[in-house]
Formats: C-alpha cells, structure tokens, sequence
C-alpha cells in the first residue's frame, strides 16, 4: 500500500536494505531479555523469606518453611488457583486468599489488643479507642522480624492470635464450604497420605494451606527490610493494616502516559518518514485473479483438514465450559438446579478446561496452518509428510483426552503424589500436570520438524538469512521454544518466583510469540496471494517486530506490580506497558487496507472468509489488547483493580478477539484451498464472523466491563477484601449485569456452532490430492528476491 501519495511524496528507505533493521531487532531482543532476566534475578534475591521456622515470643515453634511450602502445594493440588487468586493471580470466583488472610489476621490483632487494653473487642470501642488500637497494630504488624542469619522470625502475642484466627477460618472453609461456589469438604482435615509427602510436608492439610494464606498475607503487611513500602509494594488496599497507594505507583503511572504521548510522535514520525507500510503488488483495477481449480493440493496439506474440525469441536466445547462458569455466578453450586453437574464440574475444574482448550484450539488452527503452508513455501511435498501429520494429530488427541482426565482426577486429590505429574499443577493457564507438559512440547517439536522438513529447500533457495522464510521459520520456532519455561516451575518453587515464570508462558508465549507469529503470518499469506510485494513486507515486519519485542518482552513487569517483586518493576512494567499500545494501534492501518485489498478482489475473491476475520483480528488487537490493556496495567489503577473483572475484559478482548480471530482466520484460509470450490459458502462464515464479533463485544463491553467498574469503586471505598467477596457478586446490580451476559453468550454461541457445522461439511468436501511426494509444485518462489 501507498502511505503517501502526491507531488511532494518522496521514496526514502532505510539505508542498507534491512540490515539496519536486522541490527536494531537483534540489538532489541538482547537488550529486552537481558533486562527481564535480570529483573527476575533481582525477584529471586528480593522476594519474601519463607523462615525455616517461625516461633512465639517464648520460643514455641509456630510454623515452618515446610508447613508454607506444604499449603502452597495444597492450594495448587485442588486447583484452587482457578477458584480464587492468591497476591491477586488466579480466578475471580472465590476471594483473594491473601486479601482475606490479611482482613481476618488484622482484625484478630486488633481484638486481641483491644481486650488486652480495654478488656473488650475492636468493634465495642469508641471511635478514639479503636484509633489508639488501630495505630498500634498497624505498627506492631509492619515491623519486619525476620532474622536472615538465623532464617527464623518471631511473632508477637497478638502475631499469634491473629494466625489462630485464620487457621480457625479456613478450618470452617474447607470443611463446610464458602457458601459460594467451594465444594463441602474438599481438603480433607488430617495428615496427607504418605503417597504426598514427597511435594507436601506432613502434617494436617488444612492447617498448612492456612498457614500459606498467613504468610502472603504477612509478606503483604511487612516492610520489606532496608524500605519503607512492603514486600507486595503495600498491596492490597486495607487500611487498617497501614497498606496504602504508594507514591512509585503513582508516579510511573504519570510518567508511563507521559512517555507514551511522546513515542507516538515518535514511532508515528519514523513510520510515514520511512514508508514501514506494505505497498500492493498490483496496480488499480488489476487486482490479481486466483484460480482455486489449479491450486496445488498435497496429501499432507488434505490430511490438514482434519485438524481444523478438531479446532472447531474444541472452540464450541470451550465455549460451552465458558458458558457453564458465566452460569455458575449466578448460581454457584448448580445448573439450573441440577447439583451433579456442580460436583462433578465445579467452577476451578470448569475454569482449568476452558482456558486450556482456548490454548488447544488456537494453538492447533496455527499447528494445521503451518502443515498446509509448508509444502507452498518448499515448493513440493516431502516423503512421509502425510504420515508425520497423522502422527502429530494422534499425539494432539492424547494430550487433550489425557490431561482433562488428569486434571479432573488431580483437583479431587486421586492421584496422590503423581497429581503435579499428571494431574493439575495447580497454575492458572499452565494447569498440564508435568507429563502432559512434556508432551505438548514434543508434538510441538514435532510440527516444527514436519514445518521445517516442508519449508527446508526454500531456506536453501533465500540467501538472506532475515527474509519473509526465515522469519516464517524462527517464529515457528519460537512457537515450542518458549513454552519451555513452564518446565522452570516445580512444587518447592516460591510463589512469587514461580509467577515470574508463570507469566513467560502467559505474556510471553501467548500474548507476545503468537503476536509474533500472527504478523509475520499475515505477512507471508499477503505476499504469496500476490497482493503485497515482498520487499515492503519484510520491512515492515522488521519494524512492527522492533516494537512488539521492544515494548513486550519488558512490559511483562505489569504482572508483577504486587506478587511480592521488587518495586523497580512498577517504573519498568508502566512504561513499557504503555509503549505495547503502540503497535497495536498500527495494527488498525492494516486493517484498513486488508479491507480495501477485499473490496478491490470483488465478488470473485476468494477469500473474503479470511478477510474479514483478519479485519477483526487488528480492531481487536487495538480495543482488546490495546485500549482495555493500557486502561489496567497503570500502577495506579492496578493497585485497586488487580485481580478483578477488569481483567477478564481484557482478557477475552485479546485472547479471543486477536488471537481466536487469527485461528478462525487461518482456518479459513487453508481450508479454502483443500476443500472443494462448489462446496464453499462465504455466507455463512460472513454470519459468524458478525455474531462472533457482537457477541464478544457484548460479553466485554455489556457485562464485564461495567461490572469491573463497580468492582473497582467498592476496593476504592471499603477496600480490596470487600471487592473480591461473595457478597459483592451478590449485589442486585451485578447479578443483573452477569444474568444478562446470557445474551451476547448465546450470539457468540451461534457464532461458534455455525463456524464448526461448515468445518464439519468441509471435511466431507475436500480435494484430491493434484501433486505426489517430491513432486514440484507450480507456486510462487517465495525465496526469491524481488527486483
């Protein structure tokens, strides 16, 4: 496309072709990743202690490093990451367990203060008694006693009643249930099985997850040693334990936006002054025609298809998960009454499936799409292509059947020692026991093996080692490469530094790989239909990739304002943050000229299907990913909002609307190719692309995003505790809000069903194979250099 056009327009380029380019991206990849693992050294060093042992004023042992550990891991064997949060990571359903740990923990001091000093409790004070009382325990609890050359610490007399007090709570909670959406009896009280004690210390389960929740929430009212601000940066928001906004959240969120207005002028500046659009490949009114009848098919590429009804099938049962967690907060412990769904589906083990079918679908329409591509970039079929594609969708049908059974049986406690192994690790978005892990990154492997031996003659055949097929294979490589990092995650590791690389798999490998993958994806497709020419492709990627990588691989610190990492990461994660708006908001030109490149193929263009999720997919990436991130990842407004519905605004906005879009997209261009032309209706995937795209909108913008809103206001005016409470869900206008959620749920329902019954004809409709094996294909080199 043209970005300037006129007398006065000059063709200025980037000295060097792309070698300037391929220095600044390389220099921004070292640069980023050296500052992240730093930071995540500096996260090791700085992060809370967990005492060897932690003792009463007169010596009495209270509780251990092991009784911390041992409640950790039984937080994780249940799921429970997916019901509630902990340091305000998890799911929304259930309370923040350190929130609520902190509020019963104070308010057990204050009494035991208050009937120390005025033989009452805290509540039957006056108001200049309960000042006195308040003040003291506020001092008395942010005192940091713990001793690194000992590594013991000590509680006072009111330390210890307060820790009485929430172990009788959770003794309560997991015995009779929340009266919410937690199942009666779901940890057994008494000592663990010994078939557990190689991940959890002896000793009564319930009595150490107490004992995890006590600890977060004392890391989270004590300053941290040598500071005036606690290990969590004075999260979350409670008064009566002296946590306060601190001044570094407020000023990097002033400086984020201030930094951000400037960089725009900037990026914007380098973007027209060097023409980092794409330029069409035709001149107007000859717009390349595509003849479907002569497209080459291979056998592996028909074999694809099978892949992209298992997409299908995965998406509607993830969304039907998803619809049964919308129902659940309206009524917590049933289905329309029917209590058996809720015993044997409750809402940690539902929420676990559907965030990890939204991974395996996606992930699987990119999977089938690098199958169907590889032979067009190679220029012909390898021997025994079609018998690795079998192989890998075999291994994709275990991995999904084994873990969600491994999942069920590890988060009802029937696996004993194996559940982190092949049950539930007990992490949101990587629930895969360790098994299973290994395993998605094998078939992983295995695809970047059938991609690589498909796309082999063409990286022989382009002798720029940065070209578009270079960089279509080392973002596939990328694709397994950095889910490797889950493996860096074991039952003993810390929480904190466990969340560290937690979100390298959540930030790095799904927000910022696939990102990666996406564009250089949309690249590839635009050049090899003839419509974009390859020089001004690979230029833009190079620039469009300098700013996600630049701007993301650092901007994962959002994530770790308030999980107990140092403060620098408020400065590091707010500016950076704001810097991913950036070429997000560049995605929107795209959008603008894939639409144009639609209208100009006309009634005869073939793929209209693509086209129009490929549109949704940039309007999503600004709104969703964009708009929503920036509005949440402010220090100042994540302080109060961190671990609410804000979030899951966010959330659903980017991971369906950028990267579902993309799937759906991807799907339908490989499809097009390998299933009959007579058989194909643009109607239908133009019906489902709008309902998708109204029901998501509604599901955001209709119901949790004003719910977030409230949510919000009620930790600003009673703080955070009273935000994540049942009670809260309870409110009139907040059920209302989530009872007509159904609504746009059901409009993206139909959406979903219409996409996956075409899916489902295709692959009764597919074309004969027109090519063998090492036969060459008559497609465009793409490995050539233009002239």
């Amino acid at each position: 496309m043209e970005i300037q056009r006129g007398a006065i327009t000059k063709n200025i380029v980037m000295p060097n072709k792309n070698g300037l380019l391929k220095s600044i991206l390389v220099f921004t990849i070292l640069l980023s990743f050296t500052v992240l693992l730093v930071g995540g050294y500096w996260i090791f060093k700085e992060q809370a202690p967990r005492p060897k042992k932690v003792t009463n004023e007169i010596g009495d042992v209270l509780l251990t490093k092991d009784s911390i550990m041992g409640g950790q891991a039984v937080f994780q064997k249940y799921g429970l990451m997916d019901y509630g949060t902990v340091l305000g990571h998890g799911s929304y359903m259930g309370p923040d367990y350190t929130a609520e740990a902190l509020k019963i923990y104070t308010e057990g001091m204050q009494d035991f203060k208050a009937n120390k000093k005025y033989g009452k409790d805290y509540a039957s004070l006056n108001e200049d008694e309960k000042s006195v009382i308040k003040n003291n325990v506020i001092k008395e609890m942010r005192k940091n006693r713990y001793d690194s050359s000992k590594d013991t610490m000590e509680l006072t007399n009111a330390q210890e009643f307060g820790l009485e007090k929430v172990r009788a709570h959770y003794k309560e909670i997991f015995s009779k249930g929340d009266g919410w959406g937690l199942k009666t009896n779901l940890i057994k009280e008494g000592d663990m099985p010994k078939t557990d004690r190689a991940y959890v210390a002896q000793g009564d389960q319930i009595t150490q997850i107490s004992d995890f929740f006590f600890w977060t929430a004392w890391l989270s009212s004590t300053v941290r040693q040598g500071d005036k601000i606690t290990y969590t940066n004075n999260w979350p928001y409670y008064e009566d334990a002296g946590n306060h906004l601190s001044f570094s959240a407020i000023w990097w969120s002033g400086a984020s936006i201030t930094l951000f207005v400037l960089m725009v002028g900037v990026i914007l500046f380098f973007y027209y002054r060097y023409q980092f659009g794409m330029q069409e490949a035709y001149k107007e009114g000859n717009f390349p025609r595509i003849d479907l009848r002569k497209m080459p098919v291979t056998s592996s590429q028909v074999k694809s298809g099978k892949y992209f009804v298992i997409v299908s099938a995965l998406f509607f049962v993830q969304c039907m998960f998803g619809a049964l967690l919308a129902h659940y907060y309206i009524e917590p412990d049933s289905f329309f009454g029917m209590k058996w769904i809720h015993d044997i589906l409750p809402f940690n083990i539902t929420k676990g499936y559907h965030l990890q079918l939204a991974i395996f679908w996606i992930a699987t329409a990119w999977l089938g799409m690098g199958i169907y591509i590889a032979p067009l970039v190679g220029g012909y079929e390898p021997k025994k292509q079609g018998l690795l594609v079998d192989i890998l969708f075999w291994a994709l049908v275990v991995l999904v059947v084994g873990s969600m059974v491994g999942e069920w049986l590890g988060a009802n406690g029937y696996l004993g020692n194996n559940w982190f192994l092949f049950g539930h690790t007990g992490w949101e978005y990587i629930e895969l026991g360790r098994i299973w892990q290994l395993i998605l990154i094998v078939g992983m492997l295995i695809w970047l093996f059938i991609v690589y031996r498909g796309i082999r003659a063409g990286l022989k055949r382009e002798t720029d080692k940065g070209g578009l097929v270079h960089l279509l294979f080392y973002s596939a490589i990328a694709v397994p490469a950095f889910y490797i990092f889950a493996l860096f995650i074991n039952p003993g590791t810390s929480f904190t530094f466990a969340d560290y690389w937690r979100w390298w798999i959540i930030h790095l490998w799904v927000e910022g790989i696939f990102e990666v993958f996406a564009v250089v994806v949309i690249g590839f497709l635009l050049v090899q239909l003839g419509l974009v020419t390859k020089k001004s492709t690979v230029r833009q990627l190079y620039f469009q990739l300098i700013l996600l990588l630049g701007s993301g691989v650092i901007g994962i610190g959002h994530h770790y304002y308030y999980n107990g990492s140092a403060e620098i990461w408020i400065g590091l994660g707010a500016v950076f943050s704001a810097m991913e708006v950036i070429p997000l908001t560049l995605l929107i030109l795209e959008a603008y000229e894939q639409y144009k490149m639609m209208r100009a193929g006309g009634i005869d263009f073939p793929y209209k299907g693509t086209f129009w999720f490929l549109i949704s997919v940039a309007i999503w990436n600004l709104v969703g990913a964009g708009v929503l991130g920036f509005l949440i990842n402010l220090p100042a407004v994540s302080y109060f909002e961190h671990g609410q519905f804000l979030t899951p605004a966010h959330g659903h906005g980017s991971m369906m609307g950028v990267y579902g879009m993309f799937a759906c997209a991807v799907l339908l261009y490989s499809l097009r190719n390998i299933v009959k032309p007579e058989a194909w209706n643009d109607k239908w995937l133009k019906f489902s692309c709008i309902m998708l795209n109204v029901g998501l909108a509604g599901m955001v913008f209709l119901s949790l995003l004003p719910v977030g809103f409230i949510q919000i206001k009620e930790a600003f005016n009673h703080g955070y505790a009273a935000s994540r409470s049942a009670a809260f869900l309870q409110k009139d206008l907040v059920q209302t809000l989530l009872t007509w959620r159904a609504v746009p749920d059901t409009i993206f329902l139909i959406g979903v069903v219409v996409l996956m019954l075409f899916c489902v004809k295709a692959l009764f409709n597919l074309r004969k194979p027109t090519h063998k094996e090492a036969e060459r294909l008559p497609v465009k080199d793409l490995a050539l250099d233009e002239e």
